[in-house]
C-alpha cells in the first residue's frame, strides 16, 4: 500500500522546506513505528508512505490524522505515464464499485507532460462516464478521481483525507506549557504543538492537603496530548507548600496572583533546566479574576521567559469546541481538587499592582520556596505509540 502526504504550510518555505519535511518525515515514522515495516520519505513535493497491504487503514488514517504538517492524504495506486494506461488503470480499479456521480480532478506537475490537467479531466471523465454510466457532477460529486502527474509518476485515487494542518512538531523549538485539570490548558498547548513546539507539560498539584484526583486527571490529559507529538515529559510540582506560606504571611486578596507568580517562577525554572524556551498558559483575557489584564500583568512580570497565551482572545464556548475536537473536554471536565481553589479568598483581587504583589512577596523567602518546589518535582515520560 502506498499512501501520498500532502503539506501546505511547509511549501511555503522557500530554502527551509528540506528542514521541515524532514522532521515531518521522523514524525511520521514516530507515528506508525508500531503498524510494521514502513518507508517513509519525501516525494515530489510530498511525502510518501510504503508499507504492507495487511496494515489496518482505519488505524494508519487515524495515526496520520494527528501528525501536524499534514494538510491531506490519501491512498494511491501507481499508473503508466500515458493517457491510455491512466484510463485503464482506472478503470480496473473502478470495476465493481458503486461510485455514484463522480468528477475527475487532475494536477499536472510535470508540466512536461503533453496534456494539460484539464484535457485529462475530461478524457478520463468520459472513459469513466462510458464504462460505469455514472453521471459527472462537477460541485459536490460522491466520488473524486484524483490524478496526479509527477515527474516520474503517475498516480490516482479515491480519497483524499484532511489532516491537521499546522508545521511537523519540533520545527519551532520547545517550550513548558502548564496543564491544569480544566478545559482550557490542553487546548493551549495542543495549538502550541500545531505551531511546530515540542510542548513539555507541567501541573501543579496539592496533594496530600487535597486528594489525587488532579494528579490522574493530568496524566490522563497528558497522554491524550502525547498521541499529538508521540514523545511527552508532565511534570509534577507539589505545590501546597508555597500556598500554605502564602496564606500564612500574606494578604488574602493577593492570594490567588501570588500562586501564580509561583507557578511562573517555578515552571521557568524547570524550563531552563529542560532547554525549554518559553512558558505556555490557558488564560483568556477577563475569564476569572486572576485573568483580567491588570493581573496577567502582575503575574507575568514574575516569569524569566516569555509567557505565551494562545487562547488569550477565545471565549469559553471556542476554547470548548476545540476541546471536544481534541478529545479532552471528557476528561477536563471530571471532578477535581484543583490546587488554585485551596484557600482562595472571598474577594480576590482583580487588579493587583506589581508594587502590591512584591510587597507581599517580601514576606516570603521567593528563592527557597522555588528550590523547594523543584527538588521536590517528580517527572513522568510518555510515549505513543507504546513499542
Amino acid at each position: 500500500m502506498r499512501v501520498l502526504v500532502r503539506y501546505h504550510e511547509i511549501a511555503l518555505k522557500g530554502r527551509n522546506r528540506p528542514f521541515f519535511v524532514d522532521k515531518l518525515v521522523l514524525n511520521i515514522r514516530r507515528a506508525t513505528a508500531d503498524l510494521g515495516a514502513f518507508h517513509v520519505q519525501g516525494f515530489s513535493g510530498r511525502v510518501s508512505i510504503e508499507c504492507p497491504d495487511d496494515v489496518d487503514w482505519a488505524v494508519l488514517e487515524e495515526r496520520l490524522r494527528r501528525v501536524f504538517g499534514i494538510a491531506n492524504f490519501s491512498r494511491v495506486l501507481e499508473a503508466p505515464r500515458t493517457l491510455e494506461g491512466l484510463e485503464d488503470a482506472v478503470l480496473r480499479s473502478l470495476a465493481g464499485r458503486e461510485i455514484g456521480s463522480f468528477r475527475v480532478q487532475a494536477r499536472r506537475s510535470d508540466k512536461q507532460f503533453p496534456l494539460r490537467s484539464s484535457e485529462i479531466d475530461r478524457q478520463i471523465g468520459a472513459a469513466v462516464a462510458r464504462a460505469t454510466g455514472a453521471p459527472v457532477n462537477l460541485g459536490a460529486p460522491d466520488t473524486t478521481i484524483h490524478v496526479e502527474v509527477l515527474q516520474k509518476h503517475m498516480l490516482f485515487s479515491f480519497e483524499r483525507l484532511r489532516g491537521p494542518g499546522g508545521v511537523p512538531v519540533g520545527s519551532a523549538g520547545r517550550v513548558m506549557a502548564l496543564l491544569s485539570g480544566g478545559i482550557d490548558s490542553p487546548v493551549a498547548a495542543w495549538r502550541m504543538m500545531k505551531r511546530g513546539c515540542t510542548v513539555q507539560l507541567v501541573n501543579f498539584h496539592a496533594f496530600p492537603l487535597q486528594d489525587r484526583t488532579m494528579i490522574d486527571k493530568v496524566r490522563e490529559l497528558a497522554g491524550i496530548l502525547a498521541r499529538w507529538q508521540n514523545r511527552c515529559r508532565l511534570f509534577l510540582v507539589p505545590f501546597g507548600p508555597v500556598q500554605q506560606q502564602i496564606v500564612a504571611s500574606c494578604p488574602a486578596p493577593l492570594r490567588v496572583v501570588l500562586y501564580r507568580r509561583f507557578m511562573l517562577r517555578i515552571a521557568s525554572t524547570l524550563a531552563y533546566r529542560h532547554h525549554a524556551k518559553a512558558l505556555v498558559t490557558g488564560e483568556s483575557l477577563g475569564q476569572v479574576a486572576s485573568q483580567t489584564l491588570d493581573n496577567l500583568s502582575t503575574i507575568g512580570a514574575a516569569a524569566t521567559l516569555p509567557v505565551l497565551r494562545p487562547l488569550i482572545g477565545m471565549d469559553k464556548d471556542e476554547i470548548t469546541v476545540e476541546a471536544r475536537r481534541l478529545e479532552t473536554f471528557d476528561v477536563s471536565t471530571l471532578p477535581d481538587q484543583d490546587c488554585c481553589q485551596l484557600f482562595v479568598p472571598r474577594s480576590p483581587a482583580v487588579a493587583a499592582t506589581l508594587r502590591e504583589a512584591e510587597a507581599a512577596e517580601a514576606a516570603l523567602d521567593l528563592p527557597g520556596l522555588v528550590a523547594t518546589a523543584v527538588a521536590a518535582t517528580e517527572e513522568e515520560r510518555l510515549r505513543f505509540p507504546k513499542l
